[in-house]
């Protein structure tokens, strides 16, 4: 058998065995010498402690989640142990906080250079929101330059919304209740309901999606009790009030859009979050292009395919290919003009549901 011990130093070990034992209900496992204790050792909350007289060690800090700290060392969050170790009494599953959004008008284009990210599982990231709205929403383009086998663990996300959109390649991934490997390809999108577990298994050489997150920074953890796939296919469960969703681009019906003079397809996102974001991919349609504005509290978009032009009140244009991505705050102005025949855009709002107003420049 292999374990591991924190050491913490102390004056006097009498002094820290009703602490420990009665104050923060751990268990006294080991004590010596008998006659005159230099060294006690304390189990308890997925923690060994070894506690000893003249370590050199600093007392340190110690964090304790409890699903009830109120329940928990008589509803005290901050103590200090006679040795002078700090302890802290979190919250196991705090609520996620929703910062306000800070709004902006953002233009990210990829002929800029940002730089390129090794994030989670050796993926490429790029920020294409960098200012991230106040903490709002995260939005990144990633990329696994070589394909194969990717060193993913099961794994769940502390989220509000995600969004994953293929543009390039393809990557298999599994989900918790939804059966065997699920494969994007471009313009194909995943909807990650809140604390799904899944687990990224494969994919081709470069492949790129955009993953659209809120807030921005959430917490990531493994599950090293599950394993992929699970027994059971649950296409209708819900987690916290969302669905999985698996949208393919083949054989999509596409409908004239919300802006004049583009055409769309809706990826179900909207109905099967409830309203909380919607997802549309937009196409040059038919007539001339309007300014528009619009209420949408988070509006960020990105050119998969072709070009155009963006316009807004008091701004020079921005001409727009591949890459680029953009943020609309509410109430502004704006008009998509010069768009080229095979653009093909990106777009994710938070709410899923909200007005849009056709303007005089």
């Amino acid at each position: 058998m292999t374990r591991a011990e924190i050491r913490l130093p102390t004056e006097e070990i009498r002094d820290d065995i009703p602490f420990f034992t009665k104050v923060l209900g751990m268990r006294m496992d080991m004590i010596y010498p008998a006659d005159n204790p230099e060294i006690a050792v304390f189990s308890g909350h997925g923690l060994r402690l070894r506690v000893e007289k003249g370590a050199p060690e600093a007392p340190g800090t110690i964090r304790i989640l409890a699903d009830d700290p109120d329940a928990f060392a008589g509803g005290k969050r901050d103590l200090t142990a006679p040795n002078g170790t700090r302890i802290e009494i979190c919250e196991a599953n705090p609520p996620l906080v929703m910062p306000p959004t800070v709004h902006s008008f953002v233009v990210r284009r990829l002929a800029d250079q940002a730089p390129w990210i090794i994030g989670r599982a050796g993926m490429h990231y790029r920020d294409l929101v960098p200012d991230r709205l106040g903490g709002a929403v995260i939005a990144s383009h990633i990329r696994i330059p070589d394909g194969g086998p990717v060193p993913d663990m099961v794994h769940f996300h502390k989220v509000g919304f995600q969004l994953i959109f293929c543009i390039n390649g393809w990557v298999d991934v599994l989900y918790e209740d939804q059966g065997g490997l699920r494969r994007l390809t471009p313009g194909d999108c995943f909807i990650q309901p809140p604390e799904i577990r899944h687990r990224v298994v494969e994919s081709s050489d470069d492949c790129q999606v955009i993953e659209i997150g809120v807030p921005a920074e959430h917490i990531t953890e493994i599950d090293h009790d599950m394993t992929l796939p699970t027994p059971h296919l649950r296409p209708d469960r819900e987690w916290q009030g969302q669905r999985f969703v698996h949208n393919l681009a083949a054989g999509a019906e596409w409908k004239p859009f919300r802006l004049p003079g583009y055409i769309a397809r809706d990826t179900t996102i909207s109905a099967n979050t409830k309203g909380v974001a919607g997802v549309q991919v937009v196409r040059k349609g038919q007539g001339a292009p309007q300014w528009t504005s619009h209420d949408a509290d988070i509006h960020v978009s990105f050119v998969m395919q072709g070009s155009v032009t963006l316009e807004g009140e008091g701004r020079d244009p921005f001409p727009l290919t591949a890459g680029d991505a953009f943020v609309i705050p509410p109430g502004m102005k704006t008009r998509l003009s010069g768009a080229s025949d095979d653009l093909e855009l990106l777009e994710v709002s938070l709410p899923g549901d909200f007005h849009t107003r056709v303007e005089r420049a």
